[in-house]
């Protein structure tokens, strides 16, 4: 599989052991490739990424940030912003992206998701909605605040490729 991966919002701590732990559990154990989109959703939207692999995200654990920086913005606030994310995912070839972020990112992932994105999230402790899939084949519906919380315990679909 290829997976994107990006980080939006505000910065928190562990968002490096997050990617560092996805990267190396998706490699040695499924085989996947990752790409990772910079500053968030302005990533998708201006195609910007690295390679993420044991290269990239070794020796990150003990900086601060995430290596792939963050930002605050929202592709659904442009007039074609949501189709710039969608043609950047079908440029990569991404199967799956896996959004890490808070309310404002995932509103974004739902919307993605509406148009047949296929998105996992990972939510930042400080948002209230907490869940995290053991790996990057549980797909994860995104949720908002406004929508039913999501558990570990939630029922996940397994993420299929076309």
């Amino acid at each position: 599989m290829k997976i994107g991966i990006l980080t939006g919002g505000g910065d928190c701590p562990g968002l490096n052991a997050v990617i560092r732990a996805v990267v190396r559990k998706g490699v040695f154990t499924y085989g996947d490739e990752f790409v990772g989109f910079l500053e968030g959703w302005r990533g998708l939207v201006d195609d910007n990424s690295m390679v993420l692999d044991l290269e990239a995200v070794g020796g990150i654990l003990p900086r601060g940030g995430t290596i792939l920086r963050t930002s605050r913005t929202n592709p659904s606030k442009r007039a074609d912003g949501l189709d710039r994310c969608l043609a950047t995912l079908e440029k990569y070839k991404i199967d799956a992206l896996i959004a890490i972020g808070g309310d404002d990112t995932l509103s974004v992932a739902q919307k993605l998701y509406e148009r047949g994105a296929k998105v996992v999230v990972f939510l930042k402790p400080s948002t209230t909605i907490s869940a995290a899939p053991t790996t990057p084949s549980a797909l994860i519906p995104p949720a908002t605040s406004s929508a039913k919380p999501w558990t570990a315990s939630t029922p996940r679909r397994k993420l299929t490729t076309a």
